[in-house]
């Protein structure tokens, strides 16, 4: 896949996590995407190592969904860790 397929799957993956992962902030197409294809390549390690295969790295629903749940959890980790720091300054 280019690196335009792998812009266009991380702002696809990006902006799935965040219909799933709403908070209170809003995110931008930048944001989306560089959530996205760091949660690709988050859940393609965990994908490899999991399984043992080797991911493919073509553009279909699979890679989507793959993708999708790495910045899903991507997004709950920063979200946990921004609202921790929030709490400890508040105090």
């Amino acid at each position: 896949m280019s690196w335009i397929g792998w812009v266009v799957l991380g702002i696809l993956a990006g902006w799935l996590a965040n219909l799933v992962v709403r908070d209170e902030r809003r995110r931008g197409c930048l944001t989306n995407m560089v959530t996205g294809v760091l949660g690709a390549v988050l859940a393609g390690f965990i994908y490899r190592a999991a399984t043992g295969t080797p991911w493919d790295f073509r553009f279909n629903w699979a890679s989507i969904g793959v993708a999708a749940l790495g910045a899903i959890a991507l997004l709950i980790v920063l979200n946990l860790a921004v609202g921790l720091g929030r709490g400890a300054r508040r105090r």
